[in-house]
Parts: C-alpha cells; sequence; structure tokens
C-alpha cells in the first residue's frame, strides 16, 4: 500500500487511535516511519489534534526531537511521515533493568540517566521557545537511538501551540501520572507542565518506580497530587536508593510542586540545577 510518497512495508505499533508503520519513501530513497489515524475512528477533535501534531512538530528542528517528513490525507485516514528511529523507547530499558537480578542494577546507570533527561529538557526548552508544549512526557515517548543513544522525543499528538488556537478546554490530554495538577484540571498550560512531566519521568529513573500511588479516579489521582510536594512521597528518593544524595529530593520535588510557580521557571533553570548536581554528586558515579 502506498501512503503518500512512501510504500508502507510492516506495522510497528498502534495506540488508542493511530497506528505506526514502517515505510519506504519512493522519492528519497529511504527507510520512514508512517503515522495514519483512520477517519472511521476519527472525531472532530480527533482530527484537529492529529493536524495540530504534525504542525506542531514540522516547525521543530532539533537533533533531540524526531522531525516530520510529510503530512496529508486520504479518503480514510490522516497520515504524517517522520524520521524512522532504530532503537527502543525509555520504557523499554526502564523495564529491562527493572528485571536485573542484582537489586542495585534496576535502575539505569545515573549518569545516563542525566545525560538523557537533560538532552530532553533541551529539546523542550527549545520548543517552549517556538511556543509549543508538549503535554505528554513520559518514557514511552522518548526513544533512544540504537547506536549513538541519543534521546529523540515523539509523539507531539497533544501537543498545544501557545501561539495558535486552543482546543475545548472539556479535552484531558495526555497521560494522567505524568500530567501536572493543572492539565488534569484542563486549566491552561505552559511549559511548566512539562517540566513537571520530566520531574515525574526523573523519579522514576532513579528509585525504579512512580511517585504516585494507585488512584481509583482521575480526581483521587488530583488530590494526591495536591499534597505537599516533600509530603508526595513516602519515602524520598534518596531512601529509596542510596547512591542518591537528599538534594536531589528537593529537586525533584521543586520540578514536582502543586503550583506552577513554585516549579522551575523553565527548562534551562532546571538543566542548570542538574548539571550542578551531576558535578558534585555524580562524578564518581555508575
Amino acid at each position: 500500500m502506498d501512503i503518500g510518497t512512501a510504500t508502507v512495508l510492516k506495522e510497528l505499533g498502534r495506540g488508542s487511535m493511530a497506528i505506526v508503520f514502517e515505510g519506504y519513501q519512493r522519492t528519497l530513497k529511504r527507510k520512514i516511519a508512517v503515522k495514519i489515524l483512520p477517519k472511521v475512528l476519527m472525531t472532530q477533535s480527533g482530527a484537529e489534534r492529529f493536524q495540530q501534531e504534525a504542525e506542531a512538530a514540522a516547525i521543530l528542528a532539533h537533533p533531540n526531537i524526531i522531525p516530520i517528513y510529510e503530512v496529508g490525507e486520504t479518503d480514510d485516514f490522516h497520515f504524517m511521515s517522520m524520521q524512522l528511529v532504530q532503537g527502543s523507547d525509555l520504557m523499554a530499558y526502564i523495564n529491562k533493568a527493572h528485571k536485573n537480578v542484582i537489586p542495585s542494577r534496576r535502575v539505569l546507570p545515573l549518569k545516563a540517566t542525566f545525560n538523557v533527561v537533560i538532552k530532553v529538557l533541551e529539546a523542550l526548552g527549545y520548543a517552549h521557545d517556538q511556543g509549543i508544549v508538549h503535554r505528554d512526557i513520559k518514557p514511552a515517548n522518548i526513544l533512544i537511538e540504537k547506536h549513538t543513544r541519543r534521546p529523540l522525543i515523539s509523539d507531539f499528538g497533544t501537543a498545544r501551540c501557545v501561539k495558535g488556537d486552543e482546543l475545548g478546554q472539556e479535552l484531558i490530554l495526555g497521560t494522567p501520572l505524568y500530567m501536572p495538577p493543572e492539565q488534569i484540571a484542563t486549566a491552561e498550560v505552559d511549559g511548566r507542565a512539562d517540566i513537571y512531566s520530566v520531574g515525574v519521568m526523573l523519579f522514576q529513573l532513579v528509585v525504579e518506580k512512580l511517585p504516585f500511588a494507585r488512584y481509583t479516579s482521575m480526581m483521587a489521582l488530583l488530590a494526591h497530587k495536591q499534597d505537599d510536594p516533600k509530603g508526595i512521597f513516602k519515602k524520598k528518593p534518596s531512601q529509596l536508593n542510596p547512591r542518591l544524595d537528599a538534594s536531589l529530593d528537593r529537586i525533584i520535588a521543586k520540578a514536582l510542586a502543586y503550583e506552577p510557580a513554585h516549579r522551575f521557571a523553565n527548562c534551562s533553570e532546571f538543566i542548570r540545577t542538574l548539571k550542578w548536581y551531576r558535578k558534585h554528586h555524580l562524578q564518581s558515579a555508575a
């Protein structure tokens, strides 16, 4: 089957609405990824979100963001083609580490973790400067290139163009456990929403679990996130991983502050703090 300038080769995966295929782009003779959203599954808002993903991601040019090559639609579906990344998502690395028989190795190496998180923040900072908030940062949306170990942010499907038209406020877009409270409440969000999500991801990377207990409803999760940041954790990260210094507890707690004004003001501030921690506490870490 041909889609745009690509010939579909095989399915790579699917989510609740979209399917991703490996394709061969005939015009440039290269393998690419092709994402389609069948119109039969789409509401008007779903079509708008897919189009927004394409438009938002297509203007971004950063070494840690997957580039978009082509956008279009047929009678049956909308589609977009992008770089095909040879590798696995960050969640796959987390799951593999969790299975290690040696308890101390059930989290990723700290230096590698910090390098990935800093690169993700650099890419998000660039996107924020372009007026774009990702809104669904999580390990499954961070692809790690096999040979270079370069992290690449994927899926701007729930991104909102701050400079463009807003979608309906009744929509809750993103993955709840990684979402900041204001996004769950469907309030306006800015780049500090992504900072919150990176904070959740960092917690999960350094201590083998998410900072939030299982929840029975969206409101129960929101109430849990409303707790004082120091009380979110039953145990602090440094208590769960002896290789961590207590100052990382404060860094993560700031990223996870309930009020956006109490978080890092932007990705650059978060990056500077993580680089300080890396310099002073990870020089001899694995």
